[in-house]
């Protein structure tokens, strides 16, 4: 059975895992990613279609310049999409945060694992859980990293807002703001980070522990050790 402090340590790390694994869960489910106010020219006016939507599904509502507004529209993500770029990058987001998914629940797997047990192969200890939370880490971070772009480089608002009216000409602008869905994946790194920390703290204390058991030995006479 694993020491008090083990369980403590490691049970500390594994409600970390497991809110990071329902964060994930949210992010996924939510479609408050970003909201857009997206501004186009026509025939003597001017229309802002006004965007809010996430990686699998969104809102858009027309307002016109003299202050019509057509009712709000519910639409398919990947239903809009006509760009190989913007349909490629928001497949790869997703299938990037499924896989953050998994590492996530592995990760909780092997922090449970070692709460109740002292696990005989290594990388089930403190290595698994620093692989794994490092993989769900840096997949997250790439996430993030990739939807701005999606989002800023690659027009991907300007283009859901051209499927929502077919009368639409020529873009003028755009203003974006990130939602919570979004901002929950930076919680969702803070989260792992913290595993992480938790488990260095418990190894490093076992490595400094197992060194003063050793240290006696070490520095006893030569005469006791052969003795």
């Amino acid at each position: 059975m694993p020491s008090r402090k083990k369980t403590t340590m490691f049970a500390s790390a594994f409600c970390t895992c497991v809110s990071s694994f329902v964060l994930i869960c949210v992010v996924l489910a939510t479609q408050q990613w970003v909201s857009s106010d997206v501004l186009f020219s026509r025939t003597n006016t001017s229309v802002t279609i006004s965007l809010e939507y996430g990686l699998f599904r969104g809102t858009c509502e027309q307002f016109v310049e003299a202050g019509l507004q057509v009712s709000k529209q519910t639409f398919q993500v990947a239903d809009s999409l006509s760009s190989t770029k913007t349909r490629s990058t928001n497949v790869a987001i997703i299938v990037i945060l499924v896989l953050s998914l998994l590492t996530s629940l592995l990760s909780s797997g092997f922090t449970c694992t070692n709460a109740v047990s002292n696990p005989y192969q290594t990388f089930l200890g403190p290595i698994g859980v620093y692989t794994w939370n490092s993989i769900c880490g840096i997949l997250v971070l790439i996430a993030m990293i990739l939807f701005p772009v999606n989002v800023e480089a690659h027009g991907l608002s300007e283009e859901l807002a051209r499927g929502c009216s077919t009368t639409l000409q020529s873009h003028i602008r755009s203003q974006h703001s990130y939602g919570y869905s979004y901002w929950i994946m930076l919680l969702v790194l803070f989260l792992n980070i913290a595993s992480l920390i938790i488990i260095y703290f418990y190894d490093h204390a076992r490595y400094s522990k197992k060194k003063e058991q050793e240290r006696p030995i070490e520095n006893a006479p030569k005469d006791v050790i052969l003795f």
